[in-house]
Parts: C-alpha cells; sequence; structure tokens
C-alpha cells in the first residue's frame, strides 16, 4: 500500500528533522535547498517510484534516480534512510571523517541508493540520459527520474545534454528543475539571469510541465503522475517545480542566506519547533 497524503505529510515534518540536525551536529551543509524539495524527494521515493527491495547499480527491472546538485545532500541521504536504504542511525554520521555521507554523494563510499558522485554541478542530466537509453536497450520499461538546481542550469553541459535528449528522442526521462530562484550568491536573476526556462526547453524539443505549488504534496502527486502519462510518446519530459529555498522553518525561507549554512542551537530549536510530529522517531 501506498501512504497517504497525510503519511507523506508526517514523513516530510521528520525529514525536515533530519535535516535540521543533520546539518546542525556539524555545523555545515545545505539546509535551504534540502528543504524545498523535501515534499518532492519524499513523494517520489514513497509514491510514484517503482522500487524494488534493496539496491545495486543496474537499477534493472525499476525506476532509478539521480541527484545532480548533490549539495542537497541532506535530503537525499534522510529520504533513502527513511525509504529502507540503510539504517536511520548512520544519518548521525553526515559529514564526519570516513562516513559514508560526505558533503557530496559519492558511489566510491557503496552507500545504497547513490548511483553517481555529484559534487560537481551540471552533469546529472548527462549521466541520467545514459541509464534511460541503457534501460531502451535492455528492454526495460521503467522510468529515469533526475532532480537538478535552477542555479544550476547556468552550467553548459547541462544544454548539451538537454539538446541530445530530444534528438534521440529519450522519452523514458523525468527531469525535474528546482525553480526556487535562489542560489549561494543570491537571487538566480541577481547571478545570471536566464529568462524562461521552460521556453528553452521547448526550444531543445522537450515535453515540459509545471507544478506551481512545488511544496504541495497533492500538487506534486498529480504532476509527477502526469508526467509519467507523458513518457513513451517520443519526447523527454521535463517538469518545473517552483518550490520555497528553506521550505517549513520561517526564518529560512525568502531569502537565499540558508543556501549552505547551519544553524545555531537556538535556532535548532526553533526550527524543530516549528516541525513537531506525535510520530516523529529521531535518529
Amino acid at each position: 500500500m501506498k501512504p497517504n497524503t497525510q503519511q507523506l505529510s508526517d514523513l516530510t515534518i521528520q525529514v525536515r528533522r533530519d535535516i535540521l540536525r543533520m546539518v546542525h551536529a556539524v555545523n555545515s551543509g545545505h539546509p535551504g535547498g534540502s528543504l524545498g524539495c523535501t515534499e518532492f524527494l519524499v513523494t517520489l521515493y514513497q509514491n510514484i517510484m517503482d522500487r524494488k527491495e534493496g539496491f545495486d547499480m543496474d537499477g534493472i527491472g525499476e525506476d532509478i534516480f539521480f541527484l545532480s546538485n548533490g549539495h542537497i545532500s541532506p535530503v537525499f541521504y534522510s529520504v533513502l534512510a527513511r525509504s529502507g536504504y540503510f539504517p536511520v542511525s548512520e544519518l548521525a554520521t553526515f559529514r564526519l571523517l570516513n562516513s559514508r555521507l560526505q558533503g557530496h554523494p559519492t558511489t566510491h563510499e557503496g552507500l545504497p541508493g547513490v548511483r553517481i558522485a555529484s559534487g560537481s554541478l551540471g552533469q546529472g542530466l548527462s549521466v541520467a540520459l545514459g541509464a534511460a537509453q541503457a534501460k531502451k536497450l535492455n528492454g526495460d520499461n521503467h522510468i529515469v527520474y533526475s532532480l537538478h538546481g535552477d542555479g544550476e542550469l547556468q552550467e553548459g553541459q547541462n544544454w548539451e545534454a538537454i539538446m541530445y535528449a530530444s534528438a534521440k528522442k529519450v522519452d523514458n526521462i523525468i527531469s525535474t528543475i528546482d525553480l526556487n530562484g535562489k542560489q549561494i550568491d543570491g537571487t538566480t536573476d541577481q547571478v545570471l539571469p536566464m529568462g524562461s526556462i521552460r521556453a528553452k526547453f521547448e526550444a531543445f524539443d522537450w515535453d515540459v510541465l509545471e507544478i506551481k505549488e512545488g511544496n504541495n504534496i497533492d500538487a506534486i502527486l498529480a504532476g509527477l503522475n502526469d508526467a509519467k502519462s507523458r513518457t513513451g510518446k517520443g519526447k523527454p519530459v521535463c517538469i518545473l517545480l517552483y518550490t520555497e529555498m528553506g521550505n517549513g522553518v520561517d526564518f529560512m525561507m525568502h531569502t537565499h542566506a540558508w543556501h549552505g549554512k547551519a544553524p545555531n542551537d537556538e535556532q535548532l530549536a526553533n526550527a524543530l519547533t516549528q516541525n513537531y510530529s506525535a510520530d516523529q522517531i529521531d535518529y
């Protein structure tokens, strides 16, 4: 049985708590984008993706996911752990020496659920496209999902991959762009305006849809199911996901300041109070 909206909401609160505690414990990490994508990744892993028991790098006979903007590793690690890929208790090792949970995910750590190293931005779509084409060659009808930051699209390799995807009719991929409008040095418009991202993807012959309420679980469910229905029709699918950086913590929202900054003790207590659930089980 897939979890209902209330169960997804409860898990979202738990994952937010994980993110905040992980980053606070080592005074290092990226809470802003992690919090902004929490509802999306919880919904994707818990309700949308067709996943097998356990983990192997081949990913044959199941949907697979690639995180391109690897700095939001706190939300990725939490969702993986809460989805059964490795013990939740291991979240306490985030960014510690010799931990499998480094600041940016890497494959040589052998952490279940991690398929690529994504510390360097702009490369995830290229890898995801290779995996999608491999699935086609193997006669595997499952879907490849990828997630990218909007600021990440300022890097050139993305656009080579976007052009390639439509040219080769890679129609078993759903790539989501986290449109929070912020990056480490300010808003995306301040750093490097990109104009209409929708128009750009459509110009490259992608099928584009938008999730205007990117922190609303019902809207995410509807959008992802819509995206799935568009696969297999000759075009790659792009979701424009409008999120709020730092969502769920009032003092982290509506600013880029928490892109890569950890809360102090007082701020952590405040943030956890805002994300309380009777069912929470912290690591």
